[in-house]
């Protein structure tokens, strides 16, 4: 990407995106060199981006037709759930889902697992019809909203792990990952989920034409993950690959978020094709895993310091130029992004300037 110098200019905006959350602050609409999907193209490519991609510069998209956005409390879109609609519901699959505020999402209502024994998916598990979504309908609902110019990440809620939790329970699901019994019919439901995830995103690329999908599935807990490396090359990592395939092939790129302690975990992202982990959390050591494996995956890095609402104007300010001169000099051989969320406007403003300063 041609490099354009920075000018103060772009900083004197009175507009504001669109928050990437209901609630959420809009962050400014600063005027820069290239829109900020271009911006974050460049990165995902591998080019020196104008600036330091931020949150802020992403349209997220979880639309109202895939049940499993409403039933998790998360439909994103140009008419996202009211209060009164965040009550959750049931899924793609029929499972129920119980909408806990505290934490502002779902869990599946507990006590009643769908399956006990994984061998019993293929008479008890309905798939769903996605061709019966009014896919057309949302696209057009939601045109303003995909292409305002910020980088469209469609995201698919309740990856492999996860959906067979949602069917087994955690208790179950965990076992039947190592459980010898178990572990060929795993295999092939995580099979046809693969074929299912890759469904929904053909109709996706064709009707909103998204630059990231982003693909949830937790692996770990606040200190350790669920399970081994081994395990996950196994059991996921073959049909994640699949879904990451099918998603280069649609010209996209592949973002994953899975929470918990996961930096164990970080080959099988590798070696699933993934291009980002932007859902890496802070109990995870991200310095280290960036000089390990940033020439590999897109590593999503935070500030050194919990920033939030009400941090002083001068803290934001000096931790953002604490972050650009930790990170930025090394963006040409190994590409971040900061995955910071909730930070003050003035982090993020100033991130942005010294970043355009750097790379401009």
């Amino acid at each position: 990407m041609e490099s354009v110098p920075f000018s103060k200019e772009e900083l004197a905006v009175s507009e504001h995106w669109p928050p990437l959350f209901p609630g959420a602050p809009g962050a400014k609409k600063f005027k820069t060199p290239v829109t900020p999907r271009e911006n974050y193209e460049a990165l995902y490519k591998g080019e020196l981006p104008h600036w330091l991609p931020l949150m802020a510069d992403q349209c997220l998209l979880t639309p109202r037709i895939d049940p499993d956005n409403i039933a998790r409390g998360m439909a994103l879109e140009v008419n996202p759930l009211s209060p009164e609609e965040l009550v959750g519901g049931k899924d793609k699959f029929g499972i129920e889902w119980i909408y806990v505020p505290q934490v502002g999402g779902s869990t599946v209502k507990p006590g009643n697992p769908a399956l006990e024994d994984a061998n019993d998916w293929p008479k008890v598990i309905k798939f769903p019809d996605i061709s019966k979504w009014d896919w057309e309908g949302s696209a057009k609902a939601n045109a303003a909203y995909t292409t305002d110019g910020r980088a469209l990440t469609f995201s698919i809620f309740t990856g492999f792990y996860e959906r067979l939790i949602s069917f087994m329970d955690f208790e179950n699901a965990v076992v039947a990952l190592i459980d010898d019994d178990q572990k060929d019919a795993v295999k092939d439901l995580f099979d046809k989920l693969a074929e299912l995830y890759k469904e929904i995103i053909t109709n996706a690329k064709k009707q909103y034409n998204p630059l990231v999908i982003n693909f949830h599935d937790d692996w770990g807990g606040q200190q350790a993950p669920f399970f081994s490396l081994a395990t996950v090359q196994e059991m996921i990592v073959p049909y994640l690959k699949k879904v990451v395939d099918h998603v280069h092939s649609q010209g996209m790129y592949f973002d994953m978020h899975s929470c918990g302690k996961n930096e164990l975990l970080v080959p099988a992202y590798i070696e699933a094709g993934c291009d980002s982990w932007g859902g890496a959390q802070s109990m995870n050591d991200k310095s280290m895993l960036y000089d390990k494996y940033g020439d590999k995956l897109i590593i999503g890095l935070d500030p050194d310091v919990a920033l939030g609402p009400d941090t002083k104007t001068e803290d934001a300010v000096a931790a953002a130029k604490r972050f650009v001169a930790k990170y930025g000099p090394s963006m040409e051989k190994k590409s971040f992004l900061c995955s910071a969320m909730g930070t003050p406007p003035a982090f993020d403003e100033t991130v942005y300037e010294e970043s355009r300063k750097l790379f401009g």
